[in-house]
């Protein structure tokens, strides 16, 4: 499962918010272009490791018995390093390695899911997923640009459904049950509560230069987002 990524306070001076028209249209522009390089990385890694010979073989070991609790426990920990990395307030090589980084990890926990979805599934449910993950991104940040509230309140909310679903996933490894339609649904709710909460962060809580942690931070968003709406399509094609 991706890591439920939220942002936490900067501290910084001034944000995005308090900056000149010019500065915060540069910041966004940045952000989101950012963001729309991260995505075709990943879309370049996941293509490669799909292709590659070993890909099943990797894929069933990462989801072997109790494997699959090692990987989430590393994806969180370099997820951990790579935002903290981003969020560098003195080496912009170190924000871009943050980025570069999770990526990276994103695109290794996603590969047996993508794995069963590319051989075992519909040919068109990856497509599929995609355009549904960007109707809704685009629909959410459309949102949090047009009403332009802030919806800091979200994060309560947020951080107990990551601990909850992650007690979910542990316990469904544990003793052997499926997640399931329900699961997956939730948790396209919440990835979207979270995608709203990061967009409202990026004008009220960064400040200007953090555009790399920004696009990180909208990544982790729509990677959860993608993982859920697949993992979704997939239950109910099953079903």
């Amino acid at each position: 499962m991706p890591h439920l990524h939220h942002s936490s306070r900067t501290g910084n001076p001034f944000t995005v918010a308090q900056a000149e028209p010019d500065a915060r249209a540069v910041f966004i522009r940045r952000t989101y272009g950012h963001l729309a390089g991260a995505i075709l990385a990943f879309v370049l890694l996941e293509t490669a490791l799909l292709q590659w010979p070993g890909a099943g073989d990797l894929a069933a070991t990462m989801t072997t018995g109790y494997n699959w609790l090692l990987v989430i426990g590393a994806f969180i920990a370099v997820s951990w390093i790579a935002d903290k990395w981003a969020r560098s307030e003195t080496s912009a090589p170190v924000q871009y390695l943050g980025l570069a980084v999770y990526v990276a990890a994103l695109s290794v926990i996603f590969l047996p899911l993508l794995y069963v979805a590319a051989h075992y599934s519909s040919p068109d449910v990856i497509p599929t997923a995609g355009i549904i993950t960007g109707l809704l991104f685009g629909g959410l940040t459309a949102t949090a640009f047009i009403t332009r509230k802030d919806f800091s309140f979200l994060r309560g909310v947020i951080t107990v459904s990551f601990f909850v679903a992650l007690g979910i996933i542990v316990a469904s490894i544990l003793f052997g049950f499926s997640l399931g339609v329900f699961f997956a649904a939730a948790m396209v709710a919440v990835a979207g509560a979270s995608i709203l909460y990061t967009t409202s962060n990026i004008i009220h809580e960064y400040n200007p230069n953090q555009h790399v942690a920004a696009a990180l931070a909208l990544f982790a968003g729509v990677g959860l987002l993608f993982y859920y709406v697949l993992y979704l399509l997939m239950a109910l094609n099953r079903d």
